[in-house]
Order: C-alpha cells, then sequence, then structure tokens
C-alpha cells in the first residue's frame, strides 16, 4: 500500500470524482427484502424480517471499484424492469406495510464500535446465544432474528473477500493484484471477527455502517455517524506503528478512503460524519495524531462528507483547533467546532451519566446524541417560530405583555401537541417497527432482550427543533417599538401590511429591516428576548416524558433545510422580511443583520443558555476569502475561543467570497466541488435550490 505523494493524489481524484458525481442507492436490497417480506406477512413479525433480510443480502452481489482500498458499496444490478417494478408495483405496497413505522429517527446515532472492533460479529452472536439459554419466551424471536441479520453480514462480507480473489486473478497490474488479495484477506477477517489491525478496523467500521444504511422501514439510505475515529482506532493505529507495519502516510490514504465511501451512501441533503477530541469517559483530553489526521480528511478528498466535529475542551493544545481554523480557512466547510464543556454538562442536565456525557457524538448535523445507546429522535418535529406570531397577531393587545403572553400559550399549545403527536408515533414504532440488526449495537438492547423500539435503547429522547427564532426575536422587538411604545402603526394595520406581503408599503419594510436594531449586535434588550424565548422553551420541554424512562423532550434551535421550506409557507414578517424568504439560517443572528461586525454577533449568540438545547444549536459565520491574510488563522481561532469561553455551544465557519458564488451559479460545471454551510449541514452549493442560493449570498461576509 506505500504510495508517492503523486501516486496517491491520483488514486483518490479518481475515487472522490465517483463518489461526486454518481448516485448510489440500495433499491436491490429493498427490491428483494419486499419480495420475500410479503410473502408471508401475516406470519411472526420477526421471522418474517429475519428471512426477508437474509434473502435480501443473497441476491446482493459484491461491488469493488477500481482503486478502492476500503469496500462495501450498494449493488445497482436491477435491470431495467425490475426498476419499473420496484418503482411502480413493490414501492408503494411497502410504504404501506411500513407507513407506521417511518416517523422518527433510526439513525442519527452512533453504534457501539468498540464492541464490533474488539467482539467482532460472532463474538456478539456468542452473546446473544448465552442469553437465549436462559431466556423468557417471549425475548426468544428477538434474539433469533439478531442471529440472522448478523450471521447474514457476516456472509455477505464473506462473499467480498472471494469476489476481491477473483478480481485479483484476473488482474496483470502487479501493484492492485496485491492490493485485491489484501482486501480478499481482511473481509475473510472482518466484520466476522474482532480486527487485529488498523486496515482491518477501518474495514470493519465502514462495512458494518454501510450495511446499516440499508434499513428496509425506511425506504431509503440511513445515515449513521462513525463516532469519535480518534478513541476506538487509535489503539490499532498505535499498535500498527510500533510494529512497523504500517506508516503515518498509509493511514492517512485509508481514512481519506474511508471519508470517501462516506459520499457513497450518503442521500442527497442529509449528513454523515464523526467526531474528533474532547474527552473520554474518565474525564482526560482525547488529542492525538488521529484527531488531526481526521481532520486531515476534509482537505483530502475535498467533497462534502465527512461531516466532521472537532470537540473542543479547555486544555486541549491550540494545534488542534490550528488544524482545524486552518482547514477552514482554505474555504472548506468542515470541521465545525464543538464545545465539549457545554455539551458534558447538558448532558448530565438530562440524566446522562458524567461518564457516559462525554462520549456523544452529532448526530448528522449537529444534534447531540449519546454514543452507542441511544434511539433518540432528533428535529422531530420542526416548530415555524415567526409563524406562531402572525397566528397571534389577528387581535389588538392593550400591551406588549398580552401580546407576549398569547404568543406563549400558542407555542405551549403547539410543544404539549406535538408530544401528544409523538407518543402516538412511538406506539406505532414500538408494535409495527424493528430493527434488530442495529439493536445488536446499541445498549442495552441485547441485554434487554429487546430492540431498540420497544424500550431496548437506555435513552429514548424526543428532540423538537424550534426555527426561526431569530426572525421571531426582530419581529417582537419591531412590535414593541413600532407598536406599543411609538405607536406608529395599531397592530391590526401593521398586520393588514404584512397580509399583502408590503405591496405598495416598500419603505414600512425598509423600516423595519434597516431602521430598527436587530439580534446580532450586541444590544442588550434585544438580545434578552432570546434567552427569554430558549428559556421559555426549555421550561416547557421538561414537563413532558414520552415513552417510557429516559424519553425526555428535548429542545433544539437549528434547521437542517426547513428555514427555506418554512420560509417559502410563511408570509411576511414584522422584521421586514418579505413573504417566502428563508427563515434565519439557524441560533445566530438572520442573514445579512450582523451590522457591528463578528465580535458582536458571537457576544449576542451567548447570551442565553446553550447547555439546555442539547437538541443543537448551529451558529454560522461566514467570511471574506478577499480578506485573508498572514494572520487569518490565528484570528479565526480567537473568534472561536471567544464564543466557546463565553459558552456557545458549536460554530460552523465558511470562508468564501461572493464572486465565487456568483460565477458557480452561472457555470455551475466548474464548481462542483464548492461545499457551503447551510442550517446544521453541508451541501454542494450548485445542488442547492435558487432560492437557498441567494440566501447564502445575503449572510454577512465577515473581515478576518
Amino acid at each position: 500500500m506505500q504510495e508517492k505523494g503523486s501516486e496517491k493524489m491520483k488514486r483518490i481524484e479518481q475515487l472522490r470524482i465517483r463518489a461526486r458525481e454518481e448516485q448510489f442507492y440500495p433499491d436491490k436490497f429493498f427490491y428483494y427484502f419486499y419480495e420475500k417480506y410479503t410473502e408471508h406477512p401475516a406470519q411472526n413479525k420477526e421471522k418474517a424480517y429475519g428471512d426477508a433480510f437474509c434473502y435480501a443480502y443473497s441476491r446482493l452481489e459484491p461491488v469493488i471499484y477500481d482503486d478502492e482500498l476500503v469496500v462495501g458499496c450498494y449493488d445497482r444490478g436491477l435491470s431495467e424492469e425490475q426498476k419499473q417494478e420496484w418503482e411502480q408495483v413493490r414501492r408503494p405496497a411497502a410504504y404501506e406495510l411500513a407507513k407506521k413505522t417511518r416517523v422518527g429517527q433510526d439513525s442519527h446515532m452512533t453504534i457501539d464500535y468498540d464492541l464490533l472492533l474488539h467482539c467482532g460479529i460472532q463474538g456478539i452472536v456468542e452473546k446473544i446465544d448465552g442469553y437465549l439459554a436462559d431466556c423468557e419466551e417471549e425475548k426468544k424471536a428477538f434474539y433469533l432474528v439478531c442471529k440472522q441479520c448478523l450471521e447474514a453480514v457476516a456472509e455477505f462480507s464473506l462473499r467480498y473477500s472471494e469476489y476481491a480473489e477473483k478480481l485479483a486473478e484476473q488482474t496483470e497490474e502487479e501493484t492492485r493484484k496485491r492490493e485485491l488479495l489484501k482486501i480478499s484477506e481482511i473481509c475473510r477477517r472482518v466484520p466476522k471477527f474482532p480486527a487485529t489491525s488498523f486496515y482491518e478496523a477501518v474495514q470493519s467500521v465502514h462495512f458494518i455502517s454501510f450495511c446499516l444504511t440499508m434499513d428496509p422501514f425506511r425506504l431509503c439510505p440511513q445515515q449513521f455517524q462513525l463516532g469519535h475515529i480518534d478513541r476506538y482506532l487509535y489503539p490499532f493505529y498505535e499498535q500498527d506503528l510500533k510494529q512497523g507495519i504500517l506508516t503515518k502516510e498509509e493511514a492517512q490514504l485509508l481514512l481519506d478512503c474511508l471519508g470517501i465511501q462516506i459520499n457513497m451512501r450518503v442521500a442527497k441533503g442529509l449528513s454523515s460524519g464523526y467526531m474528533v477530541g474532547g474527552r473520554n469517559e474518565k474525564g482526560e483530553i482525547v488529542a492525538n495524531d488521529l484527531t488531526l489526521m481526521g481532520m486531515q480528511v476534509v482537505d483530502d478528498i475535498r467533497l462534502v462528507y465527512p461531516a466532521v466535529g472537532l470537540c473542543y475542551t479547555d486544555g486541549m493544545d491550540d494545534c488542534y483547533l490550528e488544524k482545524a481554523c486552518e482547514i477552514l480557512s482554505h474555504g472548506r466547510s468542515h470541521p465545525a467546532i464543538f464545545n465539549d464543556d457545554v455539551i458534558t454538562r447538558g448532558l448530565q442536565h438530562y440524566g446522562v451519566t458524567e461518564e457516559e456525557s462525554h462520549h456523544y457524538i452529532h448526530s448528522t448535523c449537529v444534534e447531540i446524541t449519546p454514543c452507542c445507546s441511544s434511539n433518540v429522535w432528533v428535529a422531530s418535529p420542526y416548530h415555524n417560530m415567526p409563524q406562531l406570531l402572525l397566528d397571534v397577531m389577528n387581535r389588538e393587545y392593550e400591551t406588549f405583555e398580552e401580546l407576549l403572553s398569547a404568543l406563549f400559550d400558542r407555542l405551549d399549545d403547539t410543544i404539549r401537541k406535538s408530544a401528544e403527536e409523538f407518543k402516538g408515533y412511538r406506539r406505532d414504532r414500538a408494535e409495527n417497527g424493528m430493527n434488530p440488526f442495529l439493536s445488536c449495537f446499541v445498549n442495552d438492547c441485547l441485554k434487554r432482550g429487546k430492540d431498540m423500539d420497544r424500550g431496548g435503547a437506555r435513552y429514548q429522547w424526543v428532540m423538537p427543533s424550534f426555527v426561526g427564532i431569530a426572525n421571531l426575536v426582530d419581529s417582537l422587538y419591531a412590535l414593541k417599538k413600532t407598536v406599543f411604545e411609538e405607536k406608529v402603526y395599531s397592530l391590526s394595520q401593521l398586520k393588514i401590511i404584512l397580509d399583502n406581503n408590503f405591496e405598495g408599503n416598500e419603505t414600512v419594510r425598509q423600516g423595519l429591516l434597516t431602521k430598527i436594531p436587530k439580534y446580532g449586535n450586541d444590544i442588550d434588550e434585544i438580545d434578552s428576548f432570546f434567552g427569554m424565548i430558549t428559556r421559555h422553551i426549555a421550561e416547557e420541554c421538561e414537563k413532558y416524558q414520552l415513552f417510557h424512562e429516559n424519553g425526555n423532550l428535548v429542545p433544539s434551535a437549528f434547521c437542517w433545510t426547513m428555514h427555506e421550506r418554512f420560509g417559502k409557507e410563511t408570509g411576511a414578517t414584522p422584521d421586514g422580511r418579505p413573504a417566502g424568504f428563508p427563515l434565519g439560517d439557524g441560533s445566530g443572528p438572520c442573514q445579512g443583520r450582523e451590522w457591528k461586525g463578528p465580535t458582536a454577533s458571537i457576544l449576542s449568540s451567548t447570551k442565553w443558555e446553550h447547555e439546555k438545547f442539547i437538541g443543537g444549536i448551529a451558529v454560522n459565520m461566514k467570511f471574506s476569502k478577499e480578506s485573508l491574510g498572514p494572520q487569518s488563522v490565528q484570528t479565526m481561532m480567537q473568534l472561536v475561543k471567544t464564543y466557546l469561553k463565553r459558552g456557545g455551544f458549536e460554530m460552523q465557519i465558511n470562508v468564501i467570497d461572493r464572486e465565487t458564488l456568483e460565477k458557480a451559479r452561472v457555470s455551475p460545471e466548474e464548481y462542483r466541488d464548492l461545499v457551503v454551510r447551510i442550517g446544521g449541514y453541508s451541501d454542494y452549493f450548485v445542488r442547492l435550490s435558487r432560492e437557498m442560493q441567494e440566501e447564502v449570498l445575503l449572510r454577512t461576509a465577515h473581515t478576518l
């Protein structure tokens, strides 16, 4: 596997172009799963699921592309006739069968990779056999279907081994022949058995993660985070370095290949990645070669994924944050910077032990869930905050406080109804759904003899997200000033203007937009509104327990792409935002309203308590590429440190110039690598809707 720099670059370039240009989808797995599953829909559910799972895996063909070192990819072998049958007949039938299991999440989480790497599938099967020997009758079906799924995946990997050996026999080029024989050797061992080397560990992690994405009840690829790679991979890395069987360059190449594979199994608009840094279960800082190398993947492969998060904590050497900021200064959209100290306190607030609170993951975007033991439903549901204000503006109020009271009553009712609704969805999933393969890697499913959807997982939270809080804050302040204090308009007059989308009243809109101070400029009175609203949300959510123990309702304040979707549905708002325009893109100020620079924006964004919003907080900051200079990385580091020291939860940074974005709109084929931050996740700029591109363009670009 030893390669010169130019050879490595050539390999990575070929692999990354395929990952960027081609669309990968597990339709063949779904096709064959439902071919078998629908034969006996009324029989024992676990038996029907297990038989269909095994049958589908038996029909999949191994796929190994040229230059791959880490293997496992969707088999796209359906004929045109089968594709037509799937779309027109089988998919609708499958959707009908699975509809009561489709609400909620299954994949915004991390499995127990330590269990996988140190036990292997065979070791987990042996654990199951131990439970089977002494369990109640009602648990046997669960254990048996778990065994079926594990053994099907182990057999699938063995077929990869055979296929790699066959390709090696057909290959004349000696270097590639050796690589294929090595792949064959590794796939014969993992994931069936414990990993014994860094290469085996990387292959095992990818293969299981790839198989987990094929969830038949979701009918689309699921996205799993890979946890903290600098923790569970480091012992293998350190061992191989000492034994002289691995170099740092070879390890980096394998991590780059792993990063590329992530891109080949992520559906458009979703995300997958891993974290580095933070503290281990003993509270000791984790920072090593793999921390730096995990971030370097972003710069090496220049793709939209992996979504890398750096967990920064007091006492961490500056070289790790410097590495992150250096990569961001190159125009990459990762890594995001997470505040380890704030997040661990937040997790402990919701009942996570101190030991476990150090072991968390950003579940694709910014949603925080405990590693290895989570059945947390993130972003469930999204709430449109500005719309709640518009809903209560249909009558006059004597005072601003009366308006606030009506708004909070409306908000409380919305939270209550969604909590009741999601209790029902949880019951539906418990009665109709299952995910035995995933449950094998989620604590405490095997110990309890229960599927993760039936009480097996340790944490069963639901995380609603409250979108457009900054718009709501700016709107409330505008109403306080123009309606209740200065009495420029009555509430009914302003509502009529808003209902007509400022038609014939552009001067009114401009006044609301530009003359009235906005959140994000270090103005205490406005910023206090954000704290008031988020405090009320957190207190209201804590009133509810969903499903059973550890079923907290945990709030979040990020948006994914919902700021665009809600924006299209929401009329004009009192902050001067016209109807149809996207809402604010996270927990920071609305687009283009940071008039006093990045420091003021940071000060505003950290005047409220972040740690109770473990469901996820996204603060976007955009810096102008033209302003980069010799000290830019150090300046960026100081801004990030200021944000984190003031209790900021997460910061995501884009360094880009408007000219590049404008050129990309005109000539998208020339800018297919251009990645931008959205509302918690990243995407290719040229793949965004025209409206979303406009929203990105309107964000304030600060100077460094």
